[in-house]
């Protein structure tokens, strides 16, 4: 069932619309890189030779052109007119695709900004901009049901906003499960809004932080995927629940040829943009109190299945850490995991 169908057969309750009509310049280009993957390159104050920072986007496409990367997905506040029109200039000299990552409006006087920016993008030749709806992760942000109930009124609000605007400007915004929505509950809040132009930045490991089955994920929002932040995930397990890291591909636990594949299935054009963050693992408190205060109605067996997960797929070896490390190292390592994630992109799963 392609997307289109499954649209039309879940009319009662569910988003009526086909996909927008963009022409689909960058179908087959290879995989793109998100600039999160550069947390420790992007605006660097370390003096590099072999790792000079990047400072914006202009840069940053010329480093991934010559990685031989698709295309690049970042950040666009913060850009003039003139800079626009540089940006698109250099990507269709380079042959790479753009999309943006983008703040929504939280208010009636902030849509002017955003619209600028949506406006700017736009005239860089981006097709698609990512957005999340949260400040931080959910088990660490947010301490209560009230608190998640006002965050989602907050998102209903702010993609009310921009609706309009990404519409008039025939531009796709995609909402992250940015460590903040089960898949779900995301779901729930895109049939409230009800647009064509607004879907999902599907992130292949996110969720797992909120105890959900990767691949159930990648089921649930797939029909809504407009862009995608592939990685693959190493666990272990700690005291207080279990520790969460992103790893190069083919080295963790996602089954990412079927993943892949699903996306490709409801929306053809997807593009899969590299997020491998350079970092120690993140630690997931679900054994604590406090993680459960923001969920109503997480099944028992949730809990179960991810710590039974963990338990048979931890790392052999011990999970990376890079806190210990010197500055200089630290890039190193980061350039070194993102060209180990180019060359499996190419060689194992297929992407140029």
């Amino acid at each position: 069932m392609d997307r289109r169908e499954f649209l039309h057969k879940s009319a009662a309750g569910a988003m009526v619309f086909a996909l927008p009509t963009i022409p689909d310049l960058y179908k087959d280009a290879g995989m793109g890189i998100v600039v999160h993957s550069y947390a420790s390159r992007w605006n660097s104050k370390t003096p590099s030779k072999n790792y000079p920072g990047f400072t914006n986007a202009l840069d940053l496409l010329d480093h991934c052109r010559q990685l031989g990367a698709g295309g690049i997905q970042t950040v666009v506040n913060g850009w003039s007119t003139d800079f626009a029109r540089n940006v698109r200039a250099k990507r269709e000299q380079l042959g790479l695709y753009l999309e943006g990552s983008i703040g929504l409006p939280k208010k009636a006087d902030d849509v002017a900004r955003f619209e600028q920016e949506v406006k700017n993008a736009s005239e860089a030749g981006a097709q698609v901009l990512r957005a999340v709806c949260s400040s931080g992760r959910r088990y660490e942000t947010y301490h209560s049901v009230d608190e998640f109930k006002q965050l989602t009124q907050n998102a209903l609000s702010s993609l009310r906003l921009a609706e309009p605007v990404v519409r008039q400007y025939k531009v796709k915004l995609a909402v992250e499960n940015h460590k903040d929505w089960r898949a779900n509950e995301l779901v729930t809040l895109l049939k409230q809004i009800n647009s064509e132009w607004i879907g999902v930045t599907l992130d292949f490991g996110n969720s797992i932080s909120l105890l959900e089955d990767p691949m159930t994920v990648a089921q649930t929002l797939s029909p809504y995927v407009f862009t995608t932040h592939i990685k693959d995930m190493g666990v272990d397990e700690y005291p207080d629940g279990f520790l969460l890291s992103e790893v190069p591909l083919g080295q963790g636990i996602l089954d990412l040829p079927a993943m892949i594949a699903l996306c490709k299935k409801h929306n053809p054009s997807v593009t899969f943009n590299l997020e491998m963050i350079t970092r120690d693992p993140l630690e997931i408190p679900c054994l604590k109190n406090e993680y459960w205060s923001t969920f109503a109605d997480v099944p028992a067996t949730d809990l179960v299945r991810t710590l039974r997960m963990v338990r048979q797929h931890k790392a052999k070896n011990p999970l990376p850490r890079v806190a210990q490390l010197s500055s200089e190292e630290r890039l190193a390592e980061e350039n070194e995991n993102i060209v180990a994630c180019l060359s499996y992109s190419k060689n194992k799963i297929g992407m140029k």
